[in-house]
């Protein structure tokens, strides 16, 4: 599980060079590249959220 966070903050760290083309150098099509990659992270910590709902309905489940 902590793998998937890590991931999640490697792969924002990779976004780091399109937002700064894009907001110091006005490169329209880094813009894109970083809206791009701001869905995907959103996909992964969405992912991330719905593991961390298993587990404490597992955990949960498990007192009872």
């Amino acid at each position: 599980m902590a793998q998937k966070y890590y991931d999640l903050i490697e792969y924002l760290k990779s976004l780091e060079a399109d937002v700064l083309k894009f907001y110091e150098k006005g490169q329209s099509a880094a813009g894109t590249r970083v809206r791009k990659g701001l869905s995907e992270l959103k996909k992964k910590a969405q992912d991330i959220r719905n593991d961390v709902q298993e587990i404490k309905a597992s955990r949960k489940a498990e007192k009872n």
